[in-house]
């Protein structure tokens, strides 16, 4: 189990190539990204496209190169409604593919199931075409993947050796999920796990509220973690996902924030690989 690397929700919307920086120093393997930074920004950094900015590109591919960090996970494709993915996203996939990106991360805001299964076969075929990985993510609170079973239904009816399942610890508990439902899958199943921690019950009456903004460290919470990890039964990228607006508001910068959620999850890892080592 490697890592873990860092998630881009962790930082928000630290730009790419000062996040490349950031995880080599912390000493994380790997970062997702996304195209274009969401809207929050606590820091007030300077706005960035990876879609219309080549130099940035250039820049990006170089200190990933140079500093030994992959851009192990590209996220915001997401199944929109009487959208088609190929319209959508096909110069986007492109400009992942420039990057190195290795694995696309694919979800649905579209409520219709069977709609949303053939948009991710298409996705999944247009990564494929272009080098790229992908893996479904489900979560509560999205009818059309809102839970292991179901993404598991749709990685079937994907059907394809480059296209695994994302498990997010916080979905994955808060969806009904246990370590068992994870340990009963086949090898091959799992290509990606964000790892945070939160409590078992909401704290938060908006379920995407709390799972863009406040989640917590690996150990501050009530996930089963340690169980989750050992259940697994592939080798996926691991990944800390824990954004937490109130400590960036509060003034805490993205480096000190990554830092609170590396350390835990990387003693995390590690009493999981010494408990696998004496099993």
């Amino acid at each position: 189990m490697n890592g873990p690397g860092i998630d881009f929700l962790t930082v928000f919307a630290l730009p790419p190539v000062a996040f490349v920086e950031l995880a080599a120093d912390l000493g994380a393997p790997s970062i997702s990204l996304i195209l274009e930074p969401l809207d929050y920004d606590p820091e007030g950094h300077a706005p960035y496209s990876l879609r219309t900015d080549r130099a940035l590109r250039r820049d990006l591919v170089a200190v990933a190169r140079d500093r030994g960090v992959t851009l192990a996970l590209g996220e915001g494709l997401v199944v929109r409604p009487d959208r088609d993915v190929r319209d959508l996203y096909a110069d986007d996939i492109a400009i992942m593919a420039e990057l190195g990106v290795r694995c696309i991360n694919i979800l649905s805001f579209d409520p219709d199931t069977a709609r949303t299964f053939d948009q991710y076969a298409l996705l999944a075929e247009m990564a494929g075409a272009a080098g790229i990985d992908s893996a479904i993510e489900f979560s509560r609170g999205r009818p059309s993947t809102p839970d292991l079973p179901t993404a598991l239904a749709a990685w079937r009816h994907v059907g394809r050796p480059d296209c695994r399942i994302l498990l997010d610890t916080m979905h994955l508990v808060r969806s009904g999920g246990t370590p068992a439902d994870v340990a009963a899958l086949a090898p091959g199943t799992i290509g990606y796990v964000q790892l945070c921690d939160v409590p078992l019950a909401p704290a938060h009456p908006v379920y995407f509220e709390e799972a863009a903004f406040s989640r917590l460290p690996p150990g501050e919470g009530e996930l089963p973690l340690f169980d989750i990890l050992m259940a697994l039964r592939d080798d996926p990228v691991v990944s800390v996902e824990v954004p937490m607006r109130a400590a960036a508001e509060a003034g805490v910068g993205p480096r000190e924030r990554a830092e609170r959620a590396l350390a835990p999850a990387r003693a995390l890892i590690d009493r999981v690989a010494a408990a696998r080592a004496t099993a």
